[in-house]
């Protein structure tokens, strides 16, 4: 069994040495132009000649959560696509938000600033009940999100394309819940696959419906925010911040308004970083369930873009 690596930008060697030790049996090499057919490939933003080449494979493996940069090249008809279920990103997505929210919630920011400037403040305590959570998006990642948001007894509120159930959680579901699920928030937190029908999902229409003093928290994909429209409901003070972690140009320009607002928190896309081994071992479980006949996880619906 062959297996390449077709990862540009990413440090090759300890993947390739993670999946031989993991794949005994397999040839595991790095993809070059040219190079013979394959049966498996674990991938990132691999070019289109890869994929051209290897018109046979029989299993794609995205060593990320999102494939919507994969799902816009020409994939070959015949390959399971597959991404990472997790990697040990939900624990690390569920920290970054429950961070974000405690630290909106308790005011820390401010008290950060008050600090700064020498000043000894106090406010007054807030009611978690006034501070509902919704959730866009409730797979791997936003299910997780959701139960640890719920352990510091927020009400917790789920948005997804499909009907779902979540212990704890008031799900919603499809279009023609979006507006209730919106109106029963009020921090915001994205967590969605970015589709055709997913970007600039957050706009001025949707985070208008928001509880007043609203508060956006992004950790998806860029698109799915119109920088424009939220910055002009933070002016307006109907939405009251925001912890953005994802942006349509990455790194974002240092003269970005989003950078240099003082209601926006801004952090390198590092809200959920794959881990290496968690990753090799899921994808090496897969590889080898595959050349059994089994099903797997995390396969791409092609038709929904996710």
């Amino acid at each position: 069994m062959r297996i390449y690596f077709c990862c540009p930008g990413v440090k090759a060697e300890p993947w390739l040495a993670g999946l031989r030790a993991a794949l005994p049996g397999a040839t595991v090499e790095p993809w070059t132009a040219g190079a013979p057919q394959a049966e498996h490939a674990v991938v990132w933003a691999p070019p289109q000649q890869f994929l051209n080449e290897q018109a046979g494979i029989k299993g794609i493996f995205n060593i990320g959560a999102g494939v919507d940069a994969l799902l816009k090249l020409r994939l070959p008809q015949g390959a399971v696509v597959a991404r990472i279920d997790d990697g040990g990103m939900a624990v690390q997505m569920a920290e970054y938000v429950c961070h974000a929210v405690i630290r909106h919630f308790r005011e820390l920011d401010r008290y950060e600033r008050d600090g700064a400037q020498g000043d000894w403040t106090y406010r007054k305590p807030r009611s978690r009940a006034d501070y509902p959570v919704g959730i866009m998006g409730l797979g791997v990642l936003g299910v997780r999100v959701a139960r640890a948001v719920a352990q510091f007894d927020f009400p917790v509120h789920g948005w997804s394309r499909s009907p779902k159930a979540v212990d704890g959680v008031r799900c919603y579901a499809g279009a023609s819940e979006f507006e209730a699920f919106l109106a029963a928030s009020r921090f915001l937190v994205c967590l969605l696959p970015l589709t055709d029908q997913t970007q600039g999902i957050m706009n001025r229409a949707s985070l208008s419906k928001l509880q007043p003093g609203g508060y956006v928290i992004n950790v998806a994909r860029g698109a799915h925010l119109v920088d424009e429209d939220l910055l002009a409901l933070l002016d307006s003070g109907h939405v009251a911040g925001a912890t953005l972690d994802v942006f349509r140009t990455e790194p974002l320009p240092a003269e970005h308004p989003l950078c240099r607002h003082p209601k926006v928190t801004v952090t390198p896309h590092i809200s959920a970083r794959t881990l290496r081994e968690q990753s090799i071992a899921q994808i090496a479980g897969k590889i080898l369930a595959l050349e059994r006949g089994e099903p797997i996880a995390g396969v791409v619906d092609r038709s929904r873009g996710y």
